[in-house]
């Protein structure tokens, strides 16, 4: 298990106002708008979610960070668990040819608006119960999707990744080094469940048996 960061540098330049976003409106009725994961928390207003989630290439240099680093060749297999639109899985088979991509999301909005030329290898499915053998994959990826998840199936979802990995995952999720941190990921999340400090999440993972490498954004 290895710490590697292949994604902070989308996250940070996105600049957040973390004040105007608490204040703006009730995060309460927001964090139940967006949960239903629909057009609101894609294409809607930014206090629901994305604000508008379009193709624009800024997960290229991401895809291209993962394929160096796992050294992938063309008929691998890759999933991603929470796969949303699946730019980043595009944009894997544009820096490598010929790999085999898969993507599951809970999001039938996503699904239905995901990139078109892979969306044929996207499904529904929980990352909880990934619909897949064991073994299946040679890369399991999941960025910014499992802290949505209440611990119990957080638990799940690890240890799922883990089985139907061959080898390699890599996992990416929100949290926090200080208290600043803390307090501005509290006034921006509006679906996390699963609030854990950096050393609480590495303890979680050796806890539940994941073996995979995994990385962290902050809200600096």
């Amino acid at each position: 298990m290895a710490y590697i960061d292949l994604v902070s540098e989308v996250h940070k330049a996105t600049k957040r106002d973390y004040l105007g976003r608490v204040n703006e409106a009730s995060k309460a009725e927001c964090a139940k708008i967006a949960k239903q994961y629909g057009f609101d928390y894609w294409d809607g207003e930014r206090k629901f979610g994305y604000g508008g989630y379009r193709y624009d290439g800024r997960w290229k240099p991401v895809a291209q960070k993962i394929a160096d680093y796992y050294q992938l060749k063309p008929e691998q297999r890759v999933l991603d668990v929470g796969c949303g639109m699946a730019h980043l899985l595009y944009e894997l088979t544009q820096v490598v040819p010929g790999l085999e991509v898969h993507g599951i999301d809970i999001s039938q909005y996503a699904l239905a608006h995901a990139k078109e030329e892979i969306r044929d290898s996207l499904k529904y499915g929980q990352a909880q119960d990934i619909p897949f053998g064991d073994d299946e994959f040679d890369l399991v990826i999941s960025l910014a999707t499992l802290h949505n998840l209440k611990i119990f199936d957080l638990k799940k979802a690890v240890q799922e990744i883990e089985r139907v990995s061959k080898k390699n995952s890599y996992i990416m999720v929100e949290s926090f080094r200080n208290d600043e941190e803390e307090v501005n990921m509290l006034y921006w999340q509006i679906t996390c469940a699963s609030y854990f400090a950096v050393d609480e999440w590495e303890w979680l993972y050796k806890q539940w048996g994941y073996t995979g490498d995994y990385s962290f954004i902050f809200f600096e």
